[in-house]
């Protein structure tokens, strides 16, 4: 079997309270990632400190929060966001709503994440 398929059919879903995500590639200085936010849900609102992010909304309508800014994204649209930049992605219809990250830099690990709000009680900074 090709590699290329081999790795797409090992792709784990991650399961979390405002929907999933699955780690499509991984290199060293870059990662994708497909994200799938359900209605009505958001992801925290944070930043990251050795990451930035590249967002294209391949399904849906986005909530996208940049700093003091709030804007919507369609598919076929999409936002950088800077090494350090507090973000925030949510769905705030009741349809599905699916982006693909792109994560460029040094380190791409799950925990450089600065919570700085979330809906669901996990800590923040």
């Amino acid at each position: 079997m090709p590699t290329e398929l081999k790795s797409a059919m090992e792709t784990k879903r991650t399961l979390r309270p405002w929907g999933w995500y699955e780690t499509v590639s991984e290199a060293p200085g870059h990662k994708i990632k497909r994200i799938g936010v359900l209605p009505g849900q958001q992801i925290s609102l944070q930043k990251h400190l050795s990451r930035s992010e590249h967002w294209v909304v391949v399904q849906g309508q986005a909530r996208v929060t940049l700093d003091e800014r709030v804007f919507a994204l369609t598919v076929g649209q999409h936002c950088d966001i800077a090494l350090g930049q507090v973000h925030r992605l949510g769905n705030p219809t009741d349809a599905a709503l699916e982006i693909v990250e792109v994560q460029f830099g040094a380190y791409l690990g799950e925990d450089d994440i600065v919570r700085l709000g979330d809906d669901y009680g996990r800590p923040c900074t």
